[in-house]
């Protein structure tokens, strides 16, 4: 589905039933939100003035994260079987002080309930004085997967974001390391690596101001992590440049403190904060939102949205659908190379009282076939939220439109439709974007299977259930409104 389609769906079904699109459940309810760290089954993240966000399952947040020190705007990276949390002190700026500490520290652990939980002593690792030109506040960190090298970003809009080098064994400052500047007119920045490129993302605007908060986060890319950092018409983000990644919509505003999470290879997700939605009182949030790659230009996806869809297979484009007789519609039919003064009226679409009666009563196959826009070819994807989630998003349902029959898996890793839907595992799917902007629908269990399989397409008619291959169009399928 192209991301024209996805935004007008998100939109429509806004509006139509003034559902949170976007919001994660519980109490997601966070500020300066740091990159999303996983340990031992569960998900943290931290903000600002200590503590933070704890989830099972990546859906439901609430608060339990322990982060000593208070202060602002943490980032978190695990090096080794250990987490390093980054967090400044003081600064800011909007004080009319530039004085601030950037420092770090180890855990063994993020459980507060682990044995092994217990955070080492800070360190300083950044500073600056009220006569300077940066502030040591809004900590980025980047472990380099190509070198291992350790790298801190950090200031804010008042004044230059700049880059120093961390030692990855302790969290020091490396001795003699001068920093860098790097960037201007943002702040809260991020620094990721992918396919050779270095990307700066830094948050753009004003902060603090509820609805009126105008946050909006942009990126620049260079071939080198010390800059120069250039966005998609090659201004320098030394200069104010800086390319759209993410704005405010869905009746929230001021989106800040980019965070990258990789679940595989193809699967990515990005966090940040809104600063105020308006759906919940106006309160700083956590946001969850899948992370797509155009022309190795980071760009925020939309959530995905309920709705009735023809499921379509991007390794031919047919789609999914009941394995049902075809039933043939009257009318329509004329001799193309004879006149006709007969009045042209519009034919009826084909609808489910028209054929439902010569389906089978008990579980039906799935196959993929042309899209005719038939009632055994249009699904309805429904959230499931009291049967939680994954990163991001609650589990779904889909049935075939107008009645309650459910896709299912099998033991045998095979696709059916069961006559109803009862919440079993084998009938919630997980509904994730790729980074081309397909999707990757997995059932939440397997009858009998420790893995997780994907909705795959092993023939051009023939869907099944197997191993996600994100080098293979057969493992990718597009949600499309007809």
């Amino acid at each position: 589905m192209n991301r024209k389609t996805v935004f007008y769906c998100a939109a429509l079904f806004a509006l139509v039933t003034g559902e949170n699109i976007y919001a994660q459940i519980g109490e997601p309810y966070i500020h300066d939100p740091s990159t999303i760290m996983e340990c031992e089954g569960k998900y943290y993240t931290f903000g600002t003035g200590g503590g933070g966000l704890i989830s099972e399952d990546g859906y439901t947040w609430h608060s339990g994260g322990v982060r000593p020190g208070r202060g602002a705007a943490p980032d978190a990276v695990k090096i080794g079987d250990r987490y390093l949390v980054a967090y400044s002190a003081t600064g800011g700026g909007l004080g009319g002080s530039h004085k601030g500490t950037v420092l770090t520290m180890w855990n063994k652990t993020l459980d507060p309930a682990s044995p092994d939980f217990a955070y080492t002593d800070p360190v300083e690792v950044a500073h600056s004085e009220d006569n300077e030109d940066c502030d040591a506040i809004d900590a980025g960190l980047l472990l380099d997967p190509t070198d291992g090298r350790l790298w801190l970003s950090y200031g804010t809009y008042f004044g230059f974001i700049r880059l120093v080098e961390l030692d990855p064994t302790t969290g020091a400052r490396i001795p003699g390391n001068e920093p860098v500047d790097i960037a201007i007119d943002c702040e809260a920045t991020d620094l990721i690596y992918r396919n050779g490129w270095y990307y700066l993302l830094g948050t753009h605007g004003t902060c603090c101001d509820g609805p009126n908060s105008t946050y909006n986060i942009v990126v620049g890319r260079s071939r080198k992590v010390t800059g120069p950092y250039l966005d998609n018409i090659g201004r320098d983000m030394l200069q104010g440049g800086g390319k759209m990644v993410i704005a405010a919509g869905h009746r929230k505003t001021g989106p800040g403190h980019f965070g990258r999470f990789i679940e595989e290879e193809g699967v990515e997700k990005m966090s940040c904060h809104f600063e105020a939605d308006f759906d919940q009182g106006g309160r700083s949030v956590l946001a969850i939102l899948p992370l797509l790659w155009k022309n190795d230009w980071p760009v925020a996806g939309e959530p995905f949205c309920e709705g009735t869809y023809e499921i379509e297979s991007e390794r031919r484009g047919y789609a999914l659908e009941l394995a049902v007789d075809f039933v043939r519609m009257e009318g329509g039919i004329h001799r193309f190379w004879e006149k006709s003064d007969e009045p042209l009226v519009p034919l009826k679409s084909q609808t489910l009282e028209d054929v439902v009666s010569t389906w089978p009563d008990g579980n039906i196959n799935v196959r993929t076939g042309d899209y005719m826009f038939r009632p055994h070819q249009k699904w309805s994807v429904i959230a499931v939220p009291e049967s939680g989630g994954y990163l991001g998003a609650p589990y779904y349902k889909i049935l075939i439109e107008g009645t309650d029959r459910a896709l299912a898996a099998t033991a045998e890793k095979e696709l059916i439709t069961v006559p109803q839907f009862t919440g079993t595992d084998e009938q919630l799917w997980r509904i994730e974007q790729l980074t081309d902007g397909t999707y990757r629908i997995m059932p939440k269990n397997v009858p009998g299977c420790d893995r997780q399989l994907a909705l795959i397409s092993i023939g051009d008619s023939t869907p099944s259930l197997g191993e996600f291959d994100m080098e293979s169009d057969n493992s990718k399928w597009n949600f499309r409104i007809r």
